[in-house]
């Protein structure tokens, strides 16, 4: 992961949980080899991660705890704090952010890794039939790392964006102006190299080149959720990833993205998701009652956002 430096950055890539991540940092007086140093680092954090959380890999920590959930497991201290916040996060959403519907995913086919860039992809047809677990009451021992789940999980989206928090936390020791990006789940921190607002354009998430909009940020995160890529067809029905656990179904009807500027990465990806499972009928509505900075994107193309998101858009499609 080598880190290249430019005239006023030092800019870094790699491609971990399914994502490529990129780091930008301003360059200071300081030194830039400890910087760089730091760079590699806040890069490792995304790999490692995704070895003791990835539900792809059968002996991962994850997923041996996955396979007895009603016993007691020790898992690496970063699994245990990504399921301890997927626990706060479950609890804030009244369970509409719920890491169970790992079973609804795997009841539709995506067990495994899948070609999401084939637009033929289709799996087979199998009994989606699954029962709803009831309320999640996992148990923790702090002191020891030890969680038992009571059921399987999935950190996909939430980890990530954890992912990104840490190393954010990590850059900061080096410099107050960066950006670190992983799948769709950001962080802007102080200014851009050029002193002015980090910009950011939000994805077109029917692939078009032209942004839906472009925000002026800093000290902030920016979070997506959309079914751009991650969608298939069971049979000859459709379905995506992003699953309502009070259906058991691929929820958020009538929506293809929604962003959300919030103060935490992983506060703002869980937040994204639940306006996305309101659905276009009422993500507007549900984006005013908790003030969410929200902006989203039909199936017809028409983009809305919530007066909260309004002071960082700075460029709107017409």
């Amino acid at each position: 992961m080598p880190v290249e430096q430019l005239a006023d950055a030092l800019v870094a890539s790699t491609r971990a949980m399914a994502s490529p991540v990129n780091v930008t940092v301003a360059r200071s007086l300081g030194d830039d080899r400890m910087a760089e140093a730091v760079v590699q680092r806040a890069l490792g954090i995304f790999h490692s991660f995704e070895e003791v959380a990835t539900r792809f890999n059968p002996m991962s920590p994850l997923m041996r705890a996955n396979a007895s959930p009603t016993r007691w497991h020790r898992v690496p201290p970063p699994l245990y704090d990504a399921l301890r916040a997927a626990y706060d996060e479950y609890l804030r959403t009244r369970g509409v952010f719920d890491p169970r519907v790992i079973t609804h995913l795997v009841a539709l086919g995506y067990d495994d890794t899948l070609r999401f860039d084939d637009p033929t992809l289709r799996v087979e047809s199998r009994d989606a039939t699954t029962r709803h677990p009831g309320a999640w009451r996992p148990k923790f021992r702090d002191h020891k790392c030890d969680v038992l789940l009571g059921d399987a999980v999935d950190l996909g989206g939430i980890g990530k964006g954890l992912a990104v928090r840490w190393a954010s936390e990590l850059l900061h020791s080096v410099s107050s102006d960066f950006f670190v990006e992983a799948g769709g789940d950001c962080v802007f921190a102080g200014h851009a190299p050029d002193g002015d607002s980090w910009r950011v354009g939000v994805e077109d998430p029917f692939g078009g080149s032209v942004p839906l909009a472009v925000l002026a940020v800093g000290d902030v995160a920016v979070t997506t959720s959309s079914i751009r890529r991650r969608h298939w067809r069971v049979g000859a029905t459709p379905v995506h990833h992003l699953i309502d656990p009070r259906t058991g179904r691929s929820g958020g009807q009538g929506l293809m993205s929604v962003t959300v500027v919030g103060r935490d990465p992983a506060t703002s990806e869980v937040d994204a998701k639940v306006l996305f499972l309101a659905g276009r009928d009422a993500v507007a509505g549900e984006a005013a009652r908790t003030g969410a900075a929200a902006l989203w994107c039909d199936v017809d193309g028409v983009v809305g956002y919530s007066d909260a998101m309004r002071p960082y858009v700075t460029w709107e499609r017409g």
